[in-house]
């Protein structure tokens, strides 16, 4: 795709569908590397950020594969898998590279506001676990970006670590922990706004909340029409344009769909809903510093690991359990009952029902998970927190998320947990599909974006080197250069006010 600069107020260069972290992150980025360039941004809700980037329906734990167990699977041989977890150390450490950037150029508010030093452990019980999580340490420590981890089973260090979960654990029980005291807490939703606050002062930018994109058509020259209706006014119009990307969260699959692109077919989505527990008693808030995660339930989605989450949410400490999934036809948090049912086509079908079958198990757990009571969620909780008392917790909805289901050769179809991007041959579109780590992984994605929809553009000698001053690391392996990793990560830890101890002594 070739940007042109020949944009009018009927035909931007660029269309962003979603005002989330993800059109956020391109937007900023777009306009970074060709100043001139038109964008246009439409959002179905009033404020941005308000669906999966907002504070309490993402889990906002900076995910960088320091606690999350389920990014290192064990292997049929007993050994661990790392790969997964070093792709998402990798790109979190390049987010935030994009990040101290914005701030330096003071395109966004003090860091303070969205990004906090917060440890992350993993916690677990029971000698299987206990060995699964001490190969696990000894597997990323051999990896310099996981460089200070901690792993301890003396219940007098898990105190100090985590005095909530360790409180009247019985004794004999066998528990073990690991702790990265540079985790981080990230309000996505204060960094999206934060942008965009941005993006609004920008000449040849224009952002309309309260928009909804009805229909996407391709043109006979290869530009994109969309259809667009004020849903304050009822008033509707086309909008032409040569780039279109859809980053409306549970809501691009349906927008894929509609723009008919051969690369879309046979996709599908699979919606997960969620809940918290939110902690209201003040005293019991102070005394837990940290994210602690835990292994998940058989059959459960990844984004359903459970988790007793220290967060900063608009200025104030909270502390969160769960999320405990659960199921809705919904796209989106603010979505319509009909979003599956509409979802099915001709080109989808197989695969979704192939998918189904396959993941019976799955949909048996999220039906356990609707049908559970507030003493169900209690007893979950007091896995972590076994002085947990109900009159200290209220329930608080999360977000929607919408597992990716996808043809396959050999088994019809299968869902994929994570995040896809979807083009066409072109470049002209891109679709964001799915979920966990996407929010984290925003500027690597967008990075991936860049590559294959302007290719030419991501060649010249002057986007090069802008991204370079963006991104001092790209094009360069933070796993497999220690020296880099150590300038780039003391960088970012000052410019965003972050803890830091040297790793490398």
């Amino acid at each position: 795709m070739i940007l042109k600069d020949k944009a009018t107020a009927t035909s931007p260069d660029v269309i962003l569908i979603g005002a989330g972290i993800m059109s956020a992150t391109l937007g900023m980025m777009l306009k970074e590397l060709h100043p001139g360039i038109t964008i246009d941004i439409y959002e179905r809700l009033d404020v941005a950020a308000a669906e999966s980037s907002d504070a309490w329906n993402n889990a906002g734990t900076g995910h960088s594969a320091f606690c999350e167990l389920n990014y290192t699977p064990e292997l049929p041989d007993g050994s661990i898998d790392t790969s997964k977890a070093v792709k998402i150390a990798e790109s979190f450490e390049v987010s935030r590279q994009f990040w101290a950037y914005l701030i330096q150029q003071e395109h966004i508010a003090l860091p303070e506001d969205f990004i906090r030093s917060i440890p992350h452990m993993s916690f677990v019980w029971g000698q299987e676990n206990v060995n699964f999580l001490k190969k696990r340490h000894e597997a990323l420590t051999s990896c310099h970006l996981f460089k200070g981890m901690e792993y301890s089973e003396d219940p007098d260090q898990l105190k100090e670590w985590m005095p909530l979960t360790m409180e009247s654990r019985n004794p004999a029980e066998q528990v073990a922990a690991t702790r990265m005291e540079i985790g981080t807490d990230v309000n996505f939703g204060a960094l999206t706004r934060s942008m965009f606050n941005q993006l609004k002062k920008m000449e040849g930018i224009n952002l309309y909340f309260n928009h909804e994109v009805r229909k996407i058509r391709r043109m006979s020259d290869g530009s994109w029409r969309i259809k667009v209706k004020d849903r304050t006014k009822g008033e509707k119009r086309k909008v032409y344009t040569q780039f279109v990307f859809i980053g409306a969260g549970g809501g691009s699959l349906p927008l894929l769909m509609k723009s008919d692109i051969p690369e879309g077919e046979g996709y599908g989505g699979f919606p997960v809903g969620g809940q918290w527990l939110k902690c209201v008693n003040p005293a019991v808030i102070e005394k837990h510093q940290a994210k602690v995660y835990g292994k998940a339930s058989v059959g459960s989605p990844p984004m359903s690991v459970p988790h007793l989450d220290t967060r900063y949410i608009n200025g104030k400490k909270e502390l969160l359990f769960g999320p405990y999934a659960g199921f809705s036809t919904r796209f989106l948090k603010n979505g319509s009952l009909f979003d599956l049912p509409f979802s099915v086509s001709p080109t989808n079908l197989r695969p979704m029902v192939a998918a189904g079958i396959k993941n019976i198990p799955l949909t048996q757990y999220l039906i356990n998970q609707v049908r559970q009571s507030p003493e169900d969620r209690l007893a979950s909780l007091r896995d972590y927190y076994p002085n947990a008392r109900a009159e200290d917790w209220e329930l608080e909805i999360a977000g929607q998320r919408v597992q990716v289901i996808k043809k396959d050769p050999k088994q019809g179809g299968v869902l994929e947990f994570g995040t896809e991007m979807v083009s066409a041959s072109d470049g002209s579109l891109a679709a964001l599909l799915g979920a966990s780590p996407g929010a984290s992984t925003a500027a690597s994605i967008m990075l991936e974006l860049l590559e294959r929809c302007f290719p030419e553009h991501m060649n010249s000698q002057q986007w090069q080197e802008k991204i370079k001053q963006m991104i001092p690391s790209y094009g360069q392996s933070l796993a497999k250069d220690a020296a880099l990793l150590e300038r780039v990560r003391t960088w970012t830890c000052e410019v965003l006010g972050l803890e830091y101890k040297e790793l490398l002594k």
